[in-house]
């Protein structure tokens, strides 16, 4: 049975600990699927692909308001795939090859296989090759195994035939229609992929809107926006799914009765679930919250001594940038045992890459109400700037919060074109205790950027 110094589970962020600090440790990694994990593969890197393809497909849909006049002649969509992978794949095939192979590595023992905890630090590695599995122990382990797909429970599916976010950007043809259950980031940013490319979308969302954990304003702008673009049937419970001639059906039943969507296409996009499970950490007296998270404090270790996690199978975030953070605490503290440092989750921002854009940062409305924080709000559209009015902009805008004793910003909200970018310099002012006053004054804003969006907003809010 070898015994290690440490074990990753997982390649994804985790695969960043191993650096030249780590060449006197024996460490083993443990990659029961692709290298480079969700981001790299199935997630962040390939989605937004494809987004920015889409985003230039969509342009002549709305060109001719400025004047000019254009036409989609067509979208090819294996070159558009092969495009996206033939990028990726590389890169993960790379990583592999210099962690089995490079000189570097000597001291790292790869296992291509899945895992699962039998003992107390104790790993069994089956493979799928047929080989026995073998089991292996260590001082310390970092859990980083990532999570998966949420497939719900409806009768039917499984025989119907499904695609998930890991497996629909690898379509061999561009379907004619898909219908996308769910009504998360991951369905809205593949309704604006598709329909884009000239597919008829339907999404299906069992509650009353879109993006629900966004802000209600926010949130309710963007499924007005998406009803307008997509077929959107909200408040839909799913009876069964079955397969058609031509591919497959939903029946629905909603606010006025039994309905049927069809497609060629179904794209089940109801979440995701961390694989804490299919490592069975409880049996290495690891603990898990409700929806399956590894417990960690504030040090990402959780209640075994020894044994970290990072990344979504411990993080309710579920965000590249934070797995990424979290990275470097655990790998701050393997190394410096003694001088832990603690992650910083204070203000972690996203953003849904769709059309428009969404990001956010810090409280919604509807949780600093149900907290009882003393807050004020500010309002600023797109159209009230000179860089919306030459984007023809009158949908989007930027919502924030702000405490109206300290006047230091509590959230950020925004919807509109480049969202994820716009909202950079309120994550830093809530990051650095920058109040809103002296943020909106104390510096230029160019004009006319979309910043000053920014900028308007901030000044906008009701403060002494």
């Amino acid at each position: 049975m070898p015994h290690y110094d440490l074990v990753i589970v997982g390649t994804g962020s985790g695969n960043s600990i191993l650096d030249p600090r780590f060449a006197d440790w024996n460490t083993a990694i443990v990659e029961k699927g692709t290298f480079g994990g969700t981001c790299l593969n199935v997630g962040c890197i390939p989605t937004k692909m494809f987004v920015h393809a889409a985003n230039v497909a969509a342009t002549p849909a709305t060109s001719s308001k400025f004047g000019v006049d254009e036409e989609l002649t067509g979208v090819r969509w294996r070159d558009v795939r092969d495009r996206i992978f033939g990028r990726i794949d590389p890169i993960a095939a790379g990583g592999r090859e210099y962690r089995v192979q490079h000189e570097d590595n000597q001291n790292v023992t790869v296992y291509e296989g899945e895992g699962r905890f039998t003992g107390h630090k104790e790993l069994q590695v089956t493979y799928s090759d047929g080989r026995p599995p073998e089991t292996i122990t260590a001082d310390k382990f970092v859990l980083a195994a990532g999570g998966r797909p949420v497939v719900p429970d409806i009768p039917g599916l499984a025989e119907t035939g499904y695609h998930t976010s890991d497996t629909v950007m690898r379509l061999d043809e561009l379907p004619s229609s898909i219908v996308i259950l769910g009504g998360g980031y991951i369905a809205a940013e593949f309704a604006h992929v598709f329909a884009s490319f000239g597919v008829n979308v339907t999404v299906v969302n069992r509650s009353g809107a879109l993006l629900r954990s966004e802000d209600d304003d926010v949130s309710a702008r963007f499924t007005e926006l998406a009803s307008q673009r997509f077929d959107v049937r909200l408040d839909r419970k799913t009876v069964r799914a079955r397969k058609t001639a031509s591919g497959v059906a939903l029946d629905l039943e909603g606010p006025e009765g039994a309905e049927t969507v069809e497609a060629d296409v179904l794209l089940v996009a109801t979440g995701r679930t961390p694989n804490s499970d299919l490592l069975d950490v409880a049996a290495t007296g690891v603990t898990t919250g409700e929806r399956g998270h590894v417990v960690v404090d504030e040090y990402q270790q959780t209640v075994v001594d020894g044994i970290y996690a990072l990344g979504d199978i411990s993080s309710v975030f579920e965000l590249k940038h934070v797995a990424n953070h979290e990275q470097r605490v655990v790998q701050h503290n393997l190394l410096h045992p003694d001088e832990r440092i603690e992650a910083d989750h204070r203000f972690v921002p996203h953003a849904v890459f769709t059309s428009p854009q969404v990001a956010s940062v810090g409280l919604t409305e509807r949780e600093a109400r149900e907290r009882g924080v003393s807050y004020v709000t500010s309002h600023q559209d797109y159209a009230g700037i000179a860089y919306g009015w030459a984007m023809e902009d009158t949908t989007g805008f930027a919502k924030l919060l702000a405490d109206p004793a300290t006047g230091q910003l509590l959230g950020a909200h925004i919807i509109g074109p480049q969202a994820s970018s716009v909202i950079q310099p309120l994550i830093q002012a809530m990051s650095f205790g920058l109040d809103a006053k002296s943020m909106a004054r104390g510096q230029y804003w160019i004009h006319p950027a979309m910043p000053e969006l920014v900028e308007n907003a901030l000044l906008n809010l009701p403060l002494d």
